[in-house]
């Protein structure tokens, strides 16, 4: 299953590179089109491979919108054993699924893949996690200050062939069970982006779902959101999810421990200011609003109005209530 917004140019790779799988590897491609205006509609339209389902949206859902529909769908439709869940800029290497299918996985309920990038270099976002509040090492590390390191998985688990169990994981070369998804449901489209996938993961394992990494599983990212020089985000937009949604998941994560934390990680949220030259002012409004509202777990934002948040300029829209995904006002388009 893939989400996809206005990025066709990475879509038409990744399309191409899941229906060269063969059928017995893969049932079906599920593509959630999230009100794309890039020509991506007419694209899809002409491929006519008879495993493409595409489900297109008349507005935005998110990322996690998107996961969360198109997860409902697929499993309504095709009540898969396996669905791996990615973003149009992410792809399994050649002989990912293949490899996939050629081992035992009935031990665990969901496989994390090992995430690159085109060049080979690992993709920080993407990399699994221990839960540090419920693994003493990690949480050790972590007040050690190793930061990220502390808990995430590190490159010598990526060059081994060891499988690794984890508490968290991306929705990049993510495969889930069937009863994965009886054992968590589906993600929160509220969140619209971000975090979705890691609460999604620690639900699953509170659940008592076992999730495990296998280096062997290969997939790449083409990941350009943060820019990598001035480590600040492209668009200034998404700043606000990631830190309203951060707040969440570190409450789930934290429990008991949350606002301890909290006096942790705002300092450090505040010094990231300096990398907005010029927009400083537009980022501390949106990392203003973020905390006050992941505080609040307030996920009922109309996007529109974060929009407006980021460009400095008043928002002309109404707030919307909750949406919950449906296949109301989408139009669900199957390949003959």
């Amino acid at each position: 299953m893939v989400v996809t917004h206005d990025r066709l140019e990475h879509l038409r790779l990744t399309i191409g590179r899941l229906l060269a799988t063969p059928p017995r590897a893969l049932l079906a491609v599920v593509v959630v089109d999230n009100a794309s205006s890039d020509g991506t509609g007419a694209w899809l339209a002409g491929l006519r491979d008879p495993r493409l389902l595409v489900l297109t949206s008349r507005r935005n859902l998110g990322g996690a919108g998107g996961f969360e529909w198109g997860l409902r769908r697929a499993v309504a439709r095709f009540d898969p054993a396996w669905v791996v869940v990615m973003d149009d800029d992410a792809r399994p290497d050649p002989g990912a699924l293949l490899a996939f299918h050629a081992q035992d996985r009935s031990k665990h309920d969901a496989w994390a893949a090992a995430v690159r990038h085109p060049d080979g270099r690992i993709c920080d976002i993407n990399r699994p996690s221990l839960n540090p509040f419920w693994n003493r090492g990690a949480f050790l590390r972590l007040l050690l200050g190793q930061g990220r390191d502390g808990f995430h998985l590190s490159a010598t688990d990526y060059a081994g062939q060891t499988v690794r169990a984890v508490d968290g994981a991306s929705f990049v070369g993510l495969f889930l069970s069937r009863r994965a998804i009886a054992l968590a449901g589906y993600p929160d489209g509220r969140l619209f982006v971000y975090g979705d996938d890691v609460l999604y993961t620690l639900h699953l394992r509170a659940m008592g779902g076992l999730i495990a990494f296998d280096p062997g599983l290969r997939f790449e990212h083409d990941f350009s959101t943060m820019h990598a020089a001035e480590r600040r985000f492209r668009p200034l937009w998404k700043s606000y999810y990631h830190y309203r949604n951060l707040l969440i998941v570190y409450r789930q994560a934290a429990g008991w421990l949350f606002f301890p934390a909290l006096l942790a990680v705002l300092p450090k949220w505040l010094l990231k200011t300096r990398n907005h030259r010029g927009e400083r002012a537009l980022f501390l409004r949106l990392l203003g609003r973020a905390v006050r509202d992941g505080l609040a777990g307030r996920l009922d934002v109309d996007h529109a109005e974060i929009l407006s948040l980021a460009a400095g300029t008043q928002a002309l829209t109404h707030r919307i209530e909750p949406h919950i995904v449906t296949d109301s006002g989408c139009r669900d388009d199957s390949a003959p």
